[in-house]
């Protein structure tokens, strides 16, 4: 196809708006609006295939524009939004809006958007023809963050968490399993200007042996099996952000060796002896409280110190309710893409029902429930009877929600960590010949731990 698809950008801050059109050039003709009244006017005057404008604007709103943009052929409209007003976003969708972006915008999210938008269009004319049942986009990805609104529990831990991502300061999340605290990680990265890399670490589903040499990395020969030299996550992450998830799980004497790279950004390989160096940001997490950790003496306290530098905790889902509309209607587009198939409506009594649910498990618990109701459903609409909640509410229950969701976790993340354990004690016990006391040394293990696991394997 010769002809390019012309796009207008409406959005009045310059950085943003001239940003976007100098990365859409690429591939379309853009024009470029200053505000929603030029916007408008454009629109009057000129056929675009494309409308990509702010909610908020001097002059003339986000809304005006929509409504002129439906008002010149109906010419798909996307909807950018850096104020967290995510129920005004989904109004704009709701009358008429093809779809809303959340500010920072992630550019190859945006373009696949854009580019299910223009399919079944032709350039320049301004109408649909066959439109494509299924939006041949990706799915999102799941650690996108929704900005949230002023009045959201959300926002001081959004706004601290932008404030303090230019800096090297160690930052520790805290709140219920299944909050966003990786979400939240992620976007200080982002926003942090770091170059290098996001590099997670999941302590809990680690024996600290085999967690140390994840992040410390070793030296080749430094044990049986160990052919070659390896990175461990601290060298990985130089020049980027470290995420350790369930920081509260990790034994004593791998805090110890933790404190240390915290304070002198050196390190050890296993089973060597030169010093690594490493310009890492540490941003941790917990759905534990540590600092009744430290007074039960199971969590150091100068470690507390060195990781709580700032500390962000997460309210849990049934305290951010506003939330629940868009990360309802993200995962609906995300799991309807996954499954190829066309993305369905959702009625406001099936989202009234989402909106009262107290979510014990939180957002991984919402994502759930809509993943179960896209695969089952056989219609263009999901209804309140297809909600597939079974959890009694708990508004007059005495429960620790936290709990249940981290008891799951923690029975997935040992039996994770026992697959792991014996497949390394397995291992080291053929190279030493069936040698248990060997193996035991050569793992830095007992001999009765040894004895133990293989009774338990016996078992199964």
């Amino acid at each position: 196809m010769a002809d390019r698809y012309k796009i207008l950008i409406a959005d009045d801050e310059f950085n943003t708006r001239e940003t976007l059109a100098k990365y859409m050039r690429r591939s379309y003709d853009v024009d470029t609006a200053i505000d929603g009244i030029e916007a408008k006017n454009k629109l009057g005057t000129n056929r675009y295939d494309l409308v990509l404008t702010d909610l908020r604007m001097p002059g003339a709103d986000g809304f005006e524009v929509l409504a002129a943009a439906n008002a010149s052929g109906r010419t798909p409209c996307v909807v950018l939004t850096a104020y967290g007003s995510i129920v005004d976003a989904v109004r704009a969708v709701k009358t008429g809006a093809f779809d809303f972006v959340s500010k920072p915008i992630k550019l190859d999210q945006l373009e696949a958007v854009i580019k299910s938008a223009l399919s079944g269009i032709e350039p320049q004319n301004g109408a649909v023809k066959n439109a494509a049942p299924v939006r041949e986009i990706k799915a999102s990805d799941d650690t996108d963050m929704i900005v949230p609104q002023d009045n959201d529990p959300m926002k001081p831990v959004y706004d601290n968490a932008c404030a303090v991502a230019a800096s090297r300061a160690s930052v520790l999340l805290s709140g219920e399993s299944g909050t966003g605290k990786e979400v939240i990680a992620r976007l200080i990265h982002e926003k942090s200007g770091r170059q290098g890399k996001f590099v997670p670490v999941h302590c809990a589903a680690l024996t600290s042996t085999i967690l140390e040499s994840e992040l410390f990395g070793y030296e080749k020969g430094a044990f049986t099996g160990a052919a070659e030299q390896r990175k461990g996550k601290f060298e990985i992450a130089d020049g980027g952000t470290l995420f350790l998830d369930e920081i509260g799980e990790i034994d004593l004497a791998t805090q110890v060796k933790l404190l240390r790279v915290l304070e002198t950004r050196s390190f050890e390989r296993v089973g060597g002896v030169e010093q690594v160096k490493s310009d890492f940001r540490l941003v941790a997490a917990t759905n534990r409280n540590l600092r009744d950790m430290v007074t039960d003496g199971t969590f150091r306290e100068d470690l507390y110190y060195r990781l709580a530098v700032i500390n962000l905790e997460l309210p849990p889902l049934r305290k951010r309710r506003q939330e629940i509309p868009a990360l309802a209607k993200k995962f609906i587009r995300e799991f309807s893409l996954e499954n190829n198939r066309s993305v369905p409506e959702i009625s406001d009594e099936a989202m009234e029902k989402l909106c009262s649910f107290d979510w014990p498990g939180n957002i991984r618990q919402l994502r759930n429930c809509i993943e179960s109701c896209v695969v089952l459903l056989q219609k263009d609409i999901i209804d309140k009877d297809d909600i597939p909640l079974t959890m009694p509410h708990i508004d007059s229950v005495e429960i620790n929600a936290g709990e249940i969701d981290a008891q799951e976790a923690k029975k997935s993340s040992s039996k994770a960590m026992r697959d792991v354990e014996w497949e390394l004690i397995e291992k080291t016990l053929a190279e030493c010949n069936g040698n248990r006391s060997k193996a035991a040394e050569v793992l830095g293990i007992s001999r009765r731990t040894i004895q133990r696991r293989l009774q338990e394997h016996e078992k199964k």
